[in-house]
């Protein structure tokens, strides 16, 4: 199997819910769930290798309190190279609702500060090469995106193949947004997106017109693909034909990370020879387990819960 890595995004996620009707400011509800545990779409994409019972690296870093410790336990020795942010750790308070959607609240912490020497002193490059590193929360990682030419020039002189999910820009799709993310494709082997990042980016109101539109912004052997929820996924494949999957019926318990489970399954399926086709098909059947179940599992076999994840 062919070796993989996440870069980005991890942090504390406080998931509370479901609330229904929202509140009125002023007043207080109760709700019948909570949970702390490991968030953040590097973090997600990291607890489902693990789930998975696969090897992988992780870059990432934590801030100075004491959440940014409990991450790092949450990692074991695959976190004893994170740098510690000078500022409190980022903290993201998911409010679930009945429908299974979810709205965020998430301070900005220590995510901001990670930076390209972060990673580059984290990760062994001689054991990823030939490999794949899925690059995460760009629109978070401030000072990381300011030096992604250089982590782009690194996995091109190593052969790492570079997956790119750039998350939700906190201001939104701008054309100033949009452009920036033109470039990054520019120099990324696979795109992972979800229906609404696609066809936003893409200026197209049709997923696989907008999938075929990302593919020509990218490498000849580049691979788009459109996350779409309980629609399955599709993919447009280095010989630009359109390969779609469904999605199985669930019954919806927590979607959050439900892309970055997908993310990682997919890329894990890919590395392991697997063809486009049953690699949508592992990414879909494993975000489908993902989000039906409470705590959350990943396949069949025995799981590793979050908090116990080394």
């Amino acid at each position: 199997m062919q070796p993989l890595a996440v870069i980005g995004n991890v942090n504390v996620d406080l998931i509370l819910g479901p609330a229904d009707p929202w509140p009125t400011p002023g007043t207080e509800i109760m709700v019948d769930y909570d949970e702390l545990r490991v968030g953040g779409s590097a973090g997600n994409a990291a607890l489902t290798w693990e789930g998975l019972g696969l090897d992988f690296q992780i870059a990432a870093n934590v801030g100075n309190d004491q959440f940014g410790e409990w991450l790092r336990q949450g990692f074991g020795k695959r976190s004893e190279r994170w740098p510690v942010a000078p500022v409190g750790t980022t903290l993201s308070v998911g409010i679930t609702h009945p429908n299974g959607e979810r709205t965020f609240f998430t301070t900005r912490g220590h995510i901001a500060a990670l930076s390209w020497l972060d990673v580059i002193t984290t990760l062994d490059t001689e054991r990823l090469k030939g490999g794949t590193a899925i690059l995460c929360g760009s629109f978070l990682t401030d000072g990381l995106v300011a030096q992604y030419d250089e982590l782009f020039d690194w996995a091109d002189a190593n052969d790492i193949r570079i997956a790119l999910d750039t998350g939700w820009p906190i201001d939104g799709w701008t054309e100033a947004n949009r452009s920036t993310a033109r470039g990054w494709l520019a120099r990324c082997h696979i795109a992972l997106f979800n229906e609404v990042e696609t066809t936003r980016l893409a200026n197209s109101v049709e997923p696989a017109e907008a999938a075929h539109r990302l593919k020509a912004l990218m490498p000849s052997n580049a691979i788009v693909v459109v996350k779409r929820g309980p629609d399955g996924a599709l993919a447009v494949g280095s010989d630009d034909k359109l390969v779609s999957v469904p999605a199985p019926l669930v019954q919806v318990a927590d979607t959050i990370g439900a892309g970055d489970v997908f993310n990682a399954a997919f890329l894990a399926a890919l590395a392991n020879g697997q063809t486009l086709e049953a690699s949508l098909a592992a990414g879909v059947r494993v975000a489908s387990k993902a989000v039906s179940t409470i705590p959350r599992r990943y396949g069949e076999g025995p799981q590793t819960s979050p908090e116990e994840a080394p």
